[in-house]
């Protein structure tokens, strides 16, 4: 399937945050892309502002349009907040669930550590990354995977948990506790925002 494999410097430069994690040269160059980065101006249209919050969720999460238009109809369905809701199911993808475990680096390794088959559910090999988890999932390292250089790397380096999230570490299993509440979840992204775009 499709996806971003530019450079990720001129994205997070575009949306002003380091959305691909850490990013030394954001800091050197804090301002738009292309020739005219530096001197924009004038102020952007409320629809241009909605859809660059629903770019940045997009690109944050690895996601394509196909696949986040029917996350949304899936959260406008349930009962509560649309933009809650559609953040809830973000965070309950699998890639997005194996990266903050700490298994792998960043949600693109964390994609390619499931779609390699590294990555059981339930006691089952997984290969789809946009697998919704529900709460009681029991998320581990493919046994004959656990040695791979990029889960220990990751595992060694890995930092503060999450509340619903569980990790065991002498077993290398994580499991999907509960759906986040909002405020829980660190990304800076304004989700109400998405929810106005899609509501036009």
């Amino acid at each position: 399937m499709a996806r971003y494999t530019g450079p990720k410097t001129k994205i997070a430069r575009k949306f002003k945050e380091p959305i691909f994690g850490p990013d030394k040269y954001l800091s050197k160059k804090n301002y738009p892309p292309g020739q005219h980065g530096r001197n924009k101006r004038g102020k952007t249209s409320q629809y241009a502002e909605q859809l660059l919050e629903k770019q940045k969720a997009k690109y944050t999460y690895g996601m394509l349009e196909r696949q986040f238009k029917k996350l949304f109809l899936k959260a406008a369905s349930k009962k509560g907040v649309t933009g809650d809701n559609l953040m809830k199911f973000i965070e309950s993808r699998l890639d997005n669930v194996v990266f903050r475990l700490g298994i792998a680096p960043s949600r693109a390794a964390a994609r390619q550590l499931v779609s390699h088959r590294h990555i059981t559910v339930n006691g089952k090999i997984n290969n789809i990354p946009s697998t919704l988890l529900i709460p009681g999932d029991i998320v581990a390292i493919r046994e004959r995977s656990k040695s791979l250089e990029v889960i220990t790397n990751a595992l060694h380096g890995k930092g503060q948990g999450f509340s619903w999230l569980e990790w065991d570490g002498g077993l290398m299993t994580g499991k999907f506790m509960n759906y986040p509440d909002r405020s829980e979840i660190p990304e800076n992204i304004n989700e109400q925002a998405i929810v106005e775009l899609y509501s036009k």
